[in-house]
């Protein structure tokens, strides 16, 4: 009977734990979700469909991609998918305009997570995702520079 009582206990002390941490559920946050599918959208469009070497503007801006969908699931907000669970990509697509669809994916991500926050402990998580996908931006810029 006491091992029972312990157990609920810490049971209950988890679950505590897990609502006083101010982590936004994914269901409050549908622009985060939006954001997570529009981040590996705009990873997709950024590989190479031959597999062949990525500049290291690409590189640049894959990895800041991968810090900004670091950083939203970091908050609990996860959709359980894996990083390349993306939109299937034109492979006849131009280079070109996959770093312009890569570019519009993170104007959109970008856009879900700048909306209003209302909850003070995802603010923090809001400005160093922004952060990255501003970065991921600069560095598909710099790409298409480079690609014309």
């Amino acid at each position: 009977m006491r091992t029972v009582s312990l157990l609920l206990m810490t049971v209950a002390m988890v679950v505590a734990a897990g609502t006083l941490t101010g982590a936004p559920a994914p269901q409050e946050h549908p622009a985060y979700l939006h954001a997570l599918s529009d981040l590996r959208d705009a990873r997709g469009h950024l590989e190479r469909p031959n597999g062949g070497a990525l500049e290291h503007q690409e590189q640049d801006a894959i990895a800041e991609i991968d810090k900004a969908i670091g950083e939203i699931k970091a908050a609990s907000i996860d959709d359980g998918k894996d990083i390349h669970d993306h939109a299937r990509v034109d492979l006849h697509m131009p280079w070109t305009g996959r770093l312009r669809t890569a570019l519009q994916l993170l104007d959109r991500a970008h856009n879900d997570i700048a909306k209003e926050e209302d909850n003070p402990a995802a603010h923090g998580l809001k400005r160093r995702a922004l952060e990255h996908i501003d970065l991921a931006r600069r560095h598909v810029h710099e790409a298409m520079d480079v690609a014309h």
